[in-house]
């Protein structure tokens, strides 16, 4: 898969860089119209055999990028492919940090079909894989983590977004001593902290979007972390979609081989505005500059790329 790297890089790159005329705008659809339609040409644009498994919705409700879409020219690789044209699209368009384009691939048919509802999520990096299990007690995964880091818990790190769900689980670890750092958007890229800064960062535990969740499954499992999951139902009716979208049963916890049944995976994503890693679409003279998040299976690592396009 590391062949398709130049085209999906691309295929993010544009839609950062379609988006960047309404950045501060407001106009929340125009903004996520401009880079869907730049992901969808530029993805029909590369040699694959491809699916769209987490998109802009099902095909009654999104006029492109919807959930069971061919992307491709039709030949070459038999991919899942997972897409948020712009994740955090309220701080884009009001200006603010933590707008990105993302994309992740993984072969055909190992992606998790999720609906778009929310998840709760769990990720650790590499040093505590294997020790968290979403069914115990928030409370035993710390001190497991906690015992697999050699740490206490008082220095311990843990990342969740600035929501009313989430008061009873911060309120459990700030009683127990654990350090809570509080997000406001953007959990796709929050997700990787465990992995990519683990002497900082011990764990991610949050409720957000299930198709978040996946782009994020396919970046940790690619950087040898671990993330578990189990979606979360407001009502009857989400739970019958999850149903009629293949999932026999919704309730159960998805382990890391359900969200991604592959070791092989590619995760790209390049900042719109600017966010923790990366720099923002850049406009300078005749110049256009972009920075993307480049992760893939083959090197179990995160790499920045900086691309300059000159302007016609």
């Amino acid at each position: 898969m590391n062949h398709l790297l130049n085209g999906f890089l691309k295929v993010t790159e544009e839609a950062a860089i379609q988006t960047l005329p309404w950045v501060g705008r407001g106009d929340k659809i125009a903004a996520d119209q401009a880079a869907t339609t730049a992901m969808r040409n530029q993805l029909n644009q590369i040699e694959m055999d491809s699916v769209i498994v987490i998109g802009e919705g099902e095909i009654d409700e999104a006029p492109m990028l919807y959930i069971d879409e061919k992307v491709g020219k039709g030949t070459g690789p038999k991919l899942d492919i997972a897409v948020d044209p712009i994740d955090g699209t309220t701080p884009t368009v009001a200006g603010k940090d933590n707008g990105i384009a993302v994309i992740a691939a993984a072969p055909r048919g190992t992606l998790l079909h999720a609906p778009d509802m929310y998840m709760e999520k769990m990720i650790v990096g590499k040093e505590a894989k294997g020790v968290i299990d979403l069914e115990a007690p928030l409370l035993h995964n710390l001190k497991a983590v906690a015992e697999a880091k050699n740490k206490r818990l008082d220095q311990l790190c843990v990342v969740i977004q600035d929501r009313p769900r989430h008061d009873e689980a911060i309120q459990i670890m700030r009683e127990n001593g654990v350090n809570v750092e509080i997000f406001q958007d953007g959990d796709v890229l929050k997700s990787l902290l465990p992995s990519i800064n683990p002497e900082e960062y011990d764990m991610l535990y949050n409720v957000g979007g299930a198709p978040e969740g996946v782009l994020a499954a396919v970046a940790v499992k690619c950087l040898g972390g671990e993330m578990q999951a189990r979606l979360a139902f407001r009502n009857e009716k989400e739970y019958e979609r999850c149903l009629a979208m293949g999932l026999s049963n919704p309730k159960t916890v998805l382990r890391h081989k359900d969200l991604v049944a592959s070791e092989q995976g590619l995760f790209i994503a390049t900042a719109i505005t600017d966010t923790l890693f990366l720099k923002g679409v850049k406009k300078e003279s005749s110049q256009i500059r972009t920075q993307s998040l480049v992760i893939d299976h083959t090197t179990q690592e995160s790499k920045v790329i900086e691309s300059i396009r000159e302007l016609v």
